[in-house]
């Protein structure tokens, strides 16, 4: 195909870039408020890179990059965790004030030179509700609750950062209790971008071998209190929900409750919480043992007297009744060959008889009978 071009302007890139970049000199000096979502951020040397992007249901709407330089970044990054208790990250919907910006290596890219971070914290809260209808529609609330936690629990598996303090605490706590536990830990990412993928993986492997445990215990502290939205995670909710053994939450975070310590069996404050109830559980089983034990003795001691009482009288009874008793109160007994004598009709004239008494015995010839009839 032929082209002409000779009465056509023609441009360099450079020389285009220049068009864009006069273009956008009548918008560029002002700044903008623009919602986003955060697609990427790293930190580099100080400064926040950033990729912004707008999603439709259809799609990806739009996409640019940021920068935040090192002189802001520092500031409007503190300020966001201590307003909204997170941190910026992937993922979160955000309210910023940019400056645009073209260069013609670059290309165009935003300048960030403020952030509210009211509007984040609208949208959290706004997602948050969204979790917490679809859990409860899909009825995940209540089926923690119909667990049966064993009376002992001695079989733990634990899923917590491996060098996190809340863990040694929790351990700690079970050690000095004296009583036999078993612990197993099951090490994750407890905040941050990677900790929804990494609790759920712990709980996968919890799964596999759940006939070894009698609960899972989930455990943070020590740490920041900030970036603690995987606790928010629909996915770890749910998760837990459907787990097939009790699930303890000890996140030692003082903000609102979360959706995890909403569908968990059981929620603490604290890890150390977690393990106190757990050495508390077996106090309480020792106690009511101690009492049982107390009450059969009791019971016990209360048959053995009831058991002597009746073997005492039926002493009395036989003692009442035996040949001794009656030789003292001056009868005598009468045997023909070894034989009692119970009737005088028994006799006969002649017969050799022997009367016994309590001091001895008499020999005698029957020589005459006589009935008292």
């Amino acid at each position: 195909m032929d082209f002409e071009t000779n009465n056509t302007k023609q441009y360099s890139l450079s020389e285009l870039a220049g068009l864009v970049q006069g273009a956008l000199s009548f918008i560029s000096d002002n700044t903008y408020w623009v919602r986003a979502e955060i697609a990427s951020v790293s930190s580099r040397s100080g400064h926040g890179y950033f990729e912004l992007v707008e999603r439709t249901d259809n799609g990806l709407a739009a996409k640019m990059r940021a920068t935040c330089w090192s002189n802001i970044y520092a500031m409007l990054s503190a300020y966001f965790a201590e307003q909204t208790g997170k941190t910026l990250q992937t993922g979160m919907q955000v309210l910023v004030e940019v400056e645009i910006n073209f260069h013609s290596v670059y290309g165009l890219s935003l300048n960030i030179r403020n952030i509210d971070p009211r509007f984040t914290l609208g949208e959290m809260a706004r997602q948050r509700q969204m979790t917490i209808n679809r859990l409860q529609a899909e009825g995940a609330f209540e089926l923690q609750q119909q667990h049966i936690l064993p009376t002992a629990i001695q079989r733990i598996a634990v899923i917590s950062a491996q060098e996190a303090a809340g863990w040694g605490d929790f351990a700690d706590q079970l050690r000095q209790s004296g009583y036999k536990f078993t612990t197993k830990l099951f090490p994750a990412i407890m905040q941050g971008e990677r900790a929804e993928k990494s609790i759920l993986q712990a709980l996968d492997t919890i799964a596999a071998e759940k006939d070894n445990f009698d609960v899972v215990v989930i455990i943070r502290g020590g740490g920041a209190t900030t970036d603690l939205s995987c606790f928010d995670s629909y996915e770890i909710a749910k998760a837990c929900a459907l787990f097939p053994l009790p699930i303890l939450t000890g996140i030692g975070h003082t903000r609102d409750v979360s959706i995890l310590d909403m569908v968990a069996y059981m929620p603490l404050k604290t890890p150390t919480a977690v393990a106190a109830f757990f050495v508390s559980r077996i106090d309480s089983l020792i106690e009511r043992v101690t009492r049982i034990r107390q009450r059969l003795k009791q019971v016990g001691e209360k048959q053995i007297m009831l058991r002597r009482h009746k073997i005492e009288l039926l002493r009395q009874r036989l003692t009442s009744c035996s040949p001794e008793r009656i030789y003292r109160l001056g009868y005598s007994l009468v045997t023909i060959d070894g034989q009692a004598v119970r009737s005088v009709e028994d006799l006969q004239r002649g017969q050799k008889i022997v009367t016994h008494f309590i001091d001895g015995k008499a020999t005698a010839i029957v020589e005459e009978t006589q009935s008292a009839n």
